[in-house]
């Protein structure tokens, strides 16, 4: 069974930072892009930061300059470094990976993990 599995949400201060982790298991035999989504209550889900498997990144506007994605393919891992944090980062962000698994490449998404960030 193919999982995405995040860690690293949590309550923090205005200004604090934070660094989520999102890890790919299961029977996988390609990663190619990975994100961060993230959705705020009553909201769609928005983009945050994309990385291609070429390690090519964008972000949204409201992150740029404070929040950084990378990706350890050994480890099949996607990361979010978030410094600067702002309380309308609040929301629960979610990761994202095209992966090529035994069912074909497809969309594959995280449980979703609480960021709170008190004023």
């Amino acid at each position: 069974q193919v999982q995405l599995v995040e860690s690293g949400g949590g309550l923090v201060q205005a200004g604090g930072s934070l660094r989520l982790s999102c890890a790919a298991s299961g029977i996988i035999f390609s990663i190619n892009s990975m994100g961060w989504y993230r959705q705020y209550p009553g909201k769609q889900r928005e983009l945050v930061a994309h990385i291609t498997s070429g390690g090519s990144t964008n972000y949204a506007d409201s992150v740029k300059g404070r929040f950084t994605i990378s990706r350890d393919n050994a480890k099949r891992t996607v990361y979010l470094q978030m410094n600067s944090l702002k309380p309308e980062d609040t929301a629960v962000y979610y990761c994202a990976a095209n992966l090529g698994t035994l069912s074909g490449t497809g969309d594959y998404w995280g449980q979703g993990t609480q960021v709170t960030v008190s004023s």
